[in-house]
């Protein structure tokens, strides 16, 4: 059995990634890892990370149920910029230890990214690099933090209905963030939160 690990920020799950988690079953046993930010013990959720692991996992076990795992083990921890440069800093090497937590079969590792493709590529995790679906979950985010402001969107035509559940019951984080401006930094394909980032 192949393991297909699938490295995504999921905030929040769309219909594209549901698409791109159906695929990987077709085939594979599937464990899904969403990034998680971690400063201080506590998570760093911002306009481009609203939602927290715990929220995603639910997400994701609202579609899928028990057929996939869903991991904490994509974690970096603050501050960030000591994963850099990638290869050279022993703590991105750490990282590659915690996606293959618990696997013991052959695996790869899925991304949409090419760059990132390519970094995962230098850390030998035998990446596959998909195609990006046609919508991508920053605009669904900016159609929902819209509609937050007022705006007539059509953000749920692009989520499951049970996420779109979800995420109207947690409403509250999706206004908290709708006019928050957006501080990160895009390094080889990755986002980070400039918060904690040094």
């Amino acid at each position: 059995m192949t393991v297909a690990i699938y490295l995504a920020h999921l905030n929040p799950v769309t219909k594209a990634h549901v698409e791109i988690i159906k695929e990987l079953k077709n085939e594979e046993q599937v464990r899904i890892l969403p990034v998680i930010f971690m400063k201080d013990g506590n998570e760093i959720n911002s306009r481009s990370f609203p939602f927290s692991y715990e929220l995603r996992k639910k997400m994701l076990k609202a579609v899928f149920g028990e057929s996939v795992e869903v991991a904490s083990d994509y974690t970096f921890y603050s501050p960030f910029a000591k994963y850099m440069p990638p290869m050279l800093s022993p703590y991105s090497w750490k990282i590659k230890k915690q996606i293959l937590e618990g696997v013991k079969t052959d695996y790869f590792t899925y991304t949409g990214d090419k760059a990132e493709g390519f970094v995962l590529r230098l850390y030998g995790l035998n990446p596959r690099i998909g195609k990006r679906k046609e919508t991508s979950a920053s605009s669904v985010k900016q159609k929902m933090f819209d509609s937050a402001m007022g705006e007539d969107t059509d953000w749920e035509d692009y989520v499951e209905p049970s996420v779109v559940k979800i995420i109207h019951d947690n409403w509250d984080v999706v206004k908290k963030f709708a006019n928050a401006q957006d501080l990160t930094y895009r390094i080889l394909g990755m986002k980070f939160p400039s918060t904690g980032f040094w």
